[in-house]
């Protein structure tokens, strides 16, 4: 029969003897009465709840909460919790079965002695330091526990395989020590303790098991170490000032400050995993690492502190996770880092606040590392060192996260400044991933020029999102702003894609820095975002002010989708295949604002592509051309409106191979010179050029209509012109049309474009009849 789980008892009259040869078992009572059963007569023993109130009420003799059988063989005792077991069964063959729901204990009657009950308090050692002495109370002295006290030194050994036994510590010692070796789980216990321990760690568990360390509510316990450590037992290790072999799993809602002095030593330390679950743990001081495991650090819940000398947290092997709770670290040492593991860093909750002071130190360090909720800020102070390779040098730098393999931010929110020289915000050698969250990166350390590992001359320089790999955008919002010299708001050694085709980030970029003289006539400038592969921009809402280039890519930019508004810049997007497809794009330039070019200056054709196919393309070009392609030009789509330069020798359209135009709007206002070019008659679509040796004013508007007064359209350019480049779909062979500047237009404007609404008061400058499909006309 089965019993119910219950939080009472009726276990105080109980105590077990068990006559194996007669198959019978005497239960023993208290008051030394014993009952006389014969094991082939019992079905099972199952322990059945007591009717009081209270959990917790001692009525009728009874125990507490906690009881525990024993089961004491001649191999040692084991230990079950009794509110956990379902029933006791025995079988013909001399066996006994405990049924602990789906879980099954076996044991042979010949090797038990005995079955005893007794209360939890009888559970626990209790350890109270005074001074120099410690007194200890033991009440399992019999079962195969004990404990040593030399002065204040203090060393417990369980070898009777007893699990759960809790070591409760008490009082303030000087110069003592809490030593533990154990072969079952156990309990630790502070209870406001303070340890100094002069010459080795204060607490140190020589035990490869789980040991749960309950920091007793409205107590703070205080561990200190020695600065000089004295030798252990051989094979033993001593490697912090709470130092465990096992894992350590924290507890209850008190409080620890660890101050570690240990010349090599760190503050808390597992050769296992540490697990903090409740509590406030504090490292105020470690000469190495604050908290070092070998086997993973996980956080769900408490707050953690950590100032050290080396590495906030090391978890070795093991990967880092944070799901809820307050991690703090203060990293100041040089070439360290606050988080670090050799796998993955995984943070879900909770927040981490890291501050890395030290030259080419590290906020987050890993294989991965994956942010996907919680609030983490990142605030680094530390500069680059230049450290000889081959030839030269290699840069390394101070850097707020940095992944070997990836790092992806989803749904976190994320905030890093960096403000030493070259500082830099993520950096991965493999791939870098947003997909939602927020992304905050603001940098302000310059960068320089330097030798590189190859002789040759080069520039550092700190981007906010750096990528060896692939730089995927997808989601969130993301903030970059870099005011260094030479600093990038995003860097790549392959590609980036922004966006996808249902949904895209908040993109802002903002880069400010003077260029970097790297000699030979070379800089390295502080573009917005630029990257050796290609670009692909589906979709998002993209922001960007730049003193150089807006949007670079060494091979292939493609825009599918998505708002893109360049506010400022010295060339707008830039690749020696640009591809426009779709999107919406305001852009202002002082150079070129859609420039295709291979990269080599001159007149002839270098084989680069620039094509618009759909899509919004507004373009502000007061210095520089609005479209240059030192190859082929190809506008088959969508609205092109350029505000040309006013002044010599750029022109609104600037194309060294062939320039077509197949469909589309095409508005281009500009200055009238010999190199103003028009579209070769190769076109698919009609296009006119009209110059004339006036030049007009800012904001005159031009407009073109028909004999019937049927507007073809109506423009405001921005700046002084004297030629205006227009193609259209409605531009019609045979027909005249009337051209006229200055007077008013009530129709609705947008870029200088104006649709709908009345024209009118402007003046009659000529009139032509549409022929050819290039066709100038001069007035």
């Amino acid at each position: 029969m089965m019993m119910k789980r219950f939080a009472l008892f009726t276990l105080c009259a109980l105590a077990g003897a068990l006559s194996v040869q007669a198959q019978e078992m005497n239960v023993i009572r208290l008051d030394d009465q014993v009952d006389q059963f014969n094991l082939a007569e019992i079905d099972s023993i199952t322990f059945i709840p007591h009717e009081s109130p209270s959990p917790f009420a001692p009525g009728d003799g009874l125990r507490s909460f906690n009881d525990i059988l024993r089961i004491h063989t001649q191999s040692g005792v084991s230990q079950f919790r009794v509110f956990e077991i379902d029933s006791v069964s025995f079988t013909d063959d001399l066996q006994m079965t405990i049924y602990q729901g789906m879980d099954t204990s076996l044991f042979n009657l010949a090797e038990v002695d005995s079955m005893t009950f007794v209360n939890g308090m009888e559970n626990t050692v209790s350890i109270t330091y005074s001074g120099t002495t410690a007194i200890v109370f033991n009440p399992l002295d019999g079962v195969g526990v004990t404990v040593d006290v030399v002065g204040a030194d203090v060393t417990a050994t369980s070898t009777a395989g007893i699990p759960n036994i809790t070591y409760a510590l008490y009082g303030i010692t000087t110069d003592g020590m809490f030593k533990i070796y154990s072969d079952a789980d156990f309990a630790l216990q502070l209870n406001g303790v303070q340890i100094n321990n002069i010459d080795g760690p204060a607490i140190n568990i020589q035990a490869d098991e789980e040991i749960t360390v309950e920091l007793v509510n409205s107590t703070t316990s205080t561990l200190t170490d020695g600065v000089t450590y004295a030798d252990p037992p051989a094979g033993e290790d001593q490697k912090a000032a709470f130092f465990s072999e096992g894992q350590l799993i924290f507890t209850g809602f008190g409080s620890l400050n660890i101050h570690g002095q240990g010349s090599d030593q760190h503050g808390l330390g597992s050769d296992d995993y540490i697990d903090v679950h409740s509590g406030s743990i504090m490292i105020q001081s470690a000469v190495k690492d604050g908290i070092h495991t070998n086997e993973g650090y996980f956080q769900l819940g408490g707050s953690v502190e950590v100032s050290s000398e080396s590495d906030g947290v090391d978890a070795g092997v093991g990967p880092i996770e944070v799901a809820d709770g307050d991690l703090t670290i203060l990293n100041q040492a040089d070439d360290k880092k606050a988080i670090k593991c050799d796998s993955e860093i995984l943070v879900t909750g909770g927040t981490v606040d890291l501050t890395v002071e030290g030259d080419q130190s590290k906020g987050f360090a890993a294989l991965n590392v994956q942010l996907t909720g919680g609030g983490v800020t990142i605030a680094t102070s530390g500069g680059v060192v230049l450290e000889a390779s081959g030839s030269g040098y290699e840069p390394s730098y101070c850097t707020g996260i940095k992944a070997d393999n990836q790092a992806l931010v989803d749904g976190c929110q994320l905030t890093i400044t960096t403000i030493g020289a070259a500082g830099r915000g993520i950096s991965s050698d493999g791939d870098i991933i947003i997909q939602s969250g927020s992304v905050d990166i603001t940098s302000s350390g310059n960068g320089g020029a330097y030798t590189n590992e190859l002789g040759e001359p080069d520039a550092y320089h700190g981007p906010c999102l750096n990528a060896d790999g692939d730089l995927v955008l997808s989601g969130g919002t993301v903030t970059l702003s870099h005011s260094g010299s030479g600093g990038k708001g995003i860097s790549g050694d392959s590609g980036l894609t922004i966006g996808t085709a249902e949904a895209g980030p908040a993109l802002q970029i903002t880069t400010t820095g003077s260029p970097i003289y790297i000699g030979g006539g070379e800089y390295a400038e502080a573009k917005a975002a630029s990257v050796d592969s290609m670009i692909i921009i589906d979709n998002g809402n993209l922001t960007i002010s730049t003193v150089d280039d807006a949007i670079k890519s060494k091979t292939w930019l493609e825009v599918n989708g998505g708002m893109i508004n360049i506010v400022d810049s010295v060339e707008g997007l830039e690749s020696p295949n640009l591809f426009i497809n779709g999107g919406e794009i305001h852009l202002t330039s002082t150079d070129d604002g859609l420039n295709a070019t291979y990269g080599v200056d001159g007149e002839f054709n270098d084989g680069s592509n620039l094509t618009i196919s759909d899509g919004y393309v507004h373009l502000n070009a007061p210095a520089g051309d609005g479209i240059d392609s030192n190859g082929n030009l190809s506008i088959n789509g969508g609205t092109t409106i350029v505000h040309g330069p006013p002044n010599d020798p750029e022109v609104g359209v600037d194309v060294n191979g062939s320039f077509l135009v197949n469909g589309g709007l095409l508005v281009v206002s500009q200055r009238n010179s010999p190199m103003v070019e028009v579209p070769s008659n190769s076109s698919a679509q009609r296009s006119v050029l009209l110059r004339t040796n006036q030049t007009f004013t800012a904001g005159t508007l031009f407009h073109i209509e028909d004999t019937s007064g049927e507007s073809l359209f109506t423009f405001e350019p921005a700046y002084r012109y004297a030629a205006i480049l227009f193609s259209s779909d409605d531009l019609n062979s045979g027909t005249t049309y009337r051209v006229y500047t200055g007077g008013s237009c009530t129709g609705v404007e947008q870029d200088g474009l104006y649709t709908g609404g009345t024209y009118s008061g402007g003046t009659l400058r000529t009139t032509f009849t549409s022929s050819g499909t290039v066709q100038v006309v001069n007035f």
